[in-house]
């Protein structure tokens, strides 16, 4: 096993995450992960992949040994069709030799053949189950990890890294397989033949083996680096293409194109790298063999001066001497793939050595029947290790309450947000839901109670319905479009092309920003939480649609327990309770009338946005 991440990595804050629930200011965290550096440990996971297919192995392998005996054969036969036929002049045991030869290439053909079948079957399951363990692990990382992450690096070892390792599976094992028993092969049939020409033959071997060697043992970071470089290549691609509105509203597009240029030249310069490694093997694999070839040319012709070798015997020498070099050439390249594939099983590796930070523990409980009391005692948090962002934290909401969490920007609202959803968890203190502390309780139970409607609506590249289906899976359509009428998205739902049907592009971005509010209201509505979260649910909308989704929005909270959002104070006004928060601290609580009675923070706020005042100060 390689070495797992097991240290706890800092929240800090980067610009690249886009998680939809964000980290303080709306952005999370970067951190090192530790590198799998064991080359036999990566090696032996990557084999325990393939043990489920081990029958399989074995009769690809049982293909390979059949072509590779029948290959074998041929040198030898010519020798003898040499000395024993065409010295002769026997046609009729020429004719048989090659009859026999051509039953040894049918053979070769038809064996190579099914392995080659065997083993695209086998790596593309191989490929399939292990592209679904690194998939299934990312559903259990927490948003902090995907903060810390920039997507095109993960999506780059989803892909990049994959298909460095099928290329591996599907097309170099059996050429591995087959070039050291041909090797093996050779060497046996060489020294049965004749002992001294095959021991002539082998003084370049040592030179071969230490040049596979020698240049390997340079390839394997190369083409790690080069492959670390790709995915943040394609990261910084993935960074742009998404905010390619921002680059084009700030005619930012040299600067986007700077920023590329770099990243892509130095994949340029870590790939020529590599790739010299990887080229310097095959031209020298050749002199090396052209070398051997004169020595076997003259140290046999000297002994067929001398009577101590025939015709034959120096032809099969000088075929089998050709092929001795090819699987050596073909060895030292498959080296280079290798290294490429264990490069990229290290990257997987490396996310599957990620131990959630999150994970239920052992004796969790499930979480059903929520009344929605929710309490927050003694809470502080810090995205960082030093820098406390929530600090000593309390309140309790009642079922049924409407709580409105108010202040300025950064003060901590989105954070206590992120920690009742626990996509964080606490420092210090505790929350609990109904009395059962939230980290006693199975995560998928709790956020089912959950019920969360974001300022930035993600819808994906699915027809409305399945969208607003997203909330229950196994909701019927006739359900979902039940949630829409109470959402109010359904007449504008009924004007679209196809209606419920209607495909929608990347994050919805063929329907405005009003109507994805209305489909996130919907599809929340379908869940039936018994708490729900609004987050800024109004705040990029106009004032028409503002209305529509708040009249939503009421009939969603009714008799659930409910967290608020907003900076239009107006839209709180009638919460059961608001708490203004500053610094991570609950600085004030109350109603609307009692907190403007008192005339402080919550009331110079609010009269700045109603009176015209322009600077607010504590």
């Amino acid at each position: 096993m390689t070495n797992q991440a097991t240290v706890k990595p800092s929240r800090q804050p980067t610009p690249q995450a886009d998680t939809g629930m964000p980290g303080p200011g709306g952005r999370g965290t970067r951190a090192r992960i530790e590198r799998a550096s064991d080359v036999r440990g990566t090696l032996r996971r990557l084999l325990a992949t393939l043990l489920p297919y081990r029958w399989s192995f074995i009769s690809v392998f049982l293909f390979v040994t059949i072509s590779t005996l029948l290959s074998l054969l041929t040198p030898y036969l010519i020798g003898v069709a040499i000395d024993k036929s065409i010295a002769t002049h026997n046609l009729t045991g020429l004719l048989n030799i090659a009859l026999i030869m051509l039953a040894a290439f049918i053979g070769v053909w038809l064996a190579q053949s099914a392995q080659g079948l065997v083993m695209a079957r086998i790596s593309q399951r191989a490929m399939r189950d292990l592209r679904r363990k690194l998939f299934e692990h990312l559903q259990t990382l927490s948003i902090s990890f995907f903060d810390r992450h920039p997507h095109g690096e993960l999506m780059s070892r989803l892909t990049n890294d994959m298909d460095a390792i099928n290329r591996v599976l599907s097309q170099n094992v059996t050429d591995l397989f087959g070039g050291v028993l041909t090797l093996v092969g050779i060497l046996v049939m060489m020294f049965a033949i004749n002992f001294w020409l095959a021991l002539g033959s082998m003084i370049i071997f040592p030179f071969m083996l230490w040049l596979v060697g020698f240049v390997g043992k340079r390839t394997r970071q190369s083409f790690r680096k080069y492959q670390q470089d790709i995915g943040k290549l394609n990261g910084k691609l993935e960074e742009m293409i998404s905010g390619q509105r921002v680059i084009i509203a700030f005619s930012q597009e040299t600067t986007a194109l700077a920023d590329f240029d770099v990243a892509n030249e130095q994949v340029r310069k870590v790939g020529i790298k590599a790739q010299t490694y990887a080229l310097l093997i095959p031209p020298l694999m050749g002199i090396l063999s052209n070398v051997n070839i004169a020595i076997l040319a003259g140290l046999g012709g000297w002994m067929v001066l001398q009577g101590l070798a025939t015709i034959g015997t120096i032809v099969t020498f000088y075929t089998y001497s050709r092929r001795f070099a090819a699987p050596l050439r073909q060895l030292g390249n498959l080296y280079n793939q290798i290294q490429s594939a264990l490069a990229g099983a290290e990257r997987i590796f490396e996310i599957i050595d990620v131990v959630p930070e999150l994970a239920d523990q052992p004796d969790a409980i499930a979480l059903d029947d929520v009344l929605g009391k929710v309490v927050f005692e003694n809470v502080n948090f810090g995205y960082y290790p030093d820098v406390t962002v929530i600090k000593d934290m309390n309140l309790t909401a009642q079922p049924g309450e409407t709580i409105a969490l108010v202040g300025p920007t950064g003060a901590g609202k989105t954070t206590m947000i992120n920690l009742l959803t626990r996509f964080y968890d606490v420092d210090d203190g505790a929350i609990s839901i109904d009395g059962h502390n939230i980290r006693q309780v199975q995560k998928a139970s709790l956020r089912r109670q959950l019920g969360i409607v974001l300022q930035d609506t993600f819808l994906f590249s699915e027809s409305v319905m399945e969208n607003i289906r997203y909330g229950r899976l196994d909701a019927s359509d006739e359900e979902c479009i039940t949630a829409a009428k109470l959402a109010d998205a359904d007449p504008f739902i009924s004007r679209l092309p196809q209606g419920y049907d209607t495909q929608l592009s990347e994050r919805g971005s063929n329907l405005s920003q009003g109507q994805r509010q209305l489909l996130a209201v919907a599809r929340a509505i379908l869940s039936d939480p018994d708490i729900l979260i609004l987050d800024e649910a109004t705040s990029s909308v106009d004032t028409r649609t503002e209305v529509r989704i708040q009249a939503a929005l009421s009939r969603l909270m009714e008799g659930r327990t409910s967290f608020v959002i907003a900076h239009r104070l107006s839209t709180i006004r009638g919460a059961d309770k608001l708490l203004v928060i500053d610094d991570g601290r609950i600085i004030e609580r109350g109603t609307h009338d009692e907190l403007l009675a008192q005339g402080g923070f919550y009331h110079k706020l609010y009269m700045s946005q109603f009176k015209g005042q322009s600077r607010v100060t504590p």
